[in-house]
């Protein structure tokens, strides 16, 4: 850790508030943090740790950012252990490390992509990189695997109006060359790959679960794989 002593100290105890909140968060939810909790146990008083947290909304973007950020280590951990060739096998390197963490971490999950907590909107200029990371990884593979002949997205169609533009609007964001296609199996992808973790981790498959979890959802890597075209 570089910087000054000061500096050091502050960097700290600031992964120690957001360790401490991440311990509220499993045990009393987003809604329920507070400030002054976290002071006492860290040991300060709650005036102490309002030099270094404004606020529980602050506390909720550290929250989130610290979040993004661990999950995006795991997935590009998971991508780099296959080769860069293996489409189909990063694909599902990715989803097997987004739905380890989300199991690991189920109330850090639930802030990142669960329901909206009351009250509170998050700073895109601070967790819109972060919590990009991950469908950039996705976008990443998607691209080369294109340009190297490896996709053939289904054809749905030519697009228009307000979703032509919006495809548009991805392709300059992203620096992207691929057609809207591409983008709208994609866009599928990303949404259906959340969704079955989120159905697996919040119990919307019912009491039984329809068997196996962990054979259902490589099930779901197989189906997303073909959905987008992948060879």
């Amino acid at each position: 850790m570089s910087g000054t002593p000061r500096d050091r100290a502050r960097a700290r105890t600031m992964a120690e508030i957001v360790r401490i909140g991440r311990q509220h968060l499993a045990t009393d939810g987003a809604a329920a943090l507070s400030l002054r909790a976290v002071a006492r146990d860290l040991g300060v008083v709650s005036s102490a740790v309002y030099r270094y947290v404004r606020n529980r909304d602050e506390l909720l973007t550290l929250l989130l950012v610290d979040g993004y950020d661990e999950l995006g280590d795991a997935v590009d951990a998971a991508v780099a252990a296959v080769p860069a060739d293996d489409f189909r096998g990063r694909q599902a390197a990715i989803g097997r490390a987004v739905r380890s963490w989300a199991l690991a971490e189920p109330a850090t999950y639930a802030l990142l992509f669960g329901s909206p907590v009351p009250g509170y909107e998050a700073p895109a200029e601070r967790t819109m990189g972060p919590g990009t990371r991950v469908v950039r990884a996705l976008v990443s593979l998607w691209a080369e695997a294109h340009a190297a002949g490896r996709l053939s997205p289904p054809d749905v169609g030519p697009t228009s109006g307000d979703l032509a533009a919006a495809f548009a609007g991805v392709r300059q964001e992203m620096g992207l060359t691929v057609p809207d296609g591409v983008i709208a199996t994609g866009v599928f992808a990303w949404a259906a790959l959340f969704g079955c973790i989120s159905f697996e981790l919040f119990g919307q498959y019912g009491a039984d679960g329809l068997g196996d979890p962990a054979a259902l959802f490589e099930h779901h890597l197989e189906l997303l794989a073909a959905a987008v075209g992948l060879r």
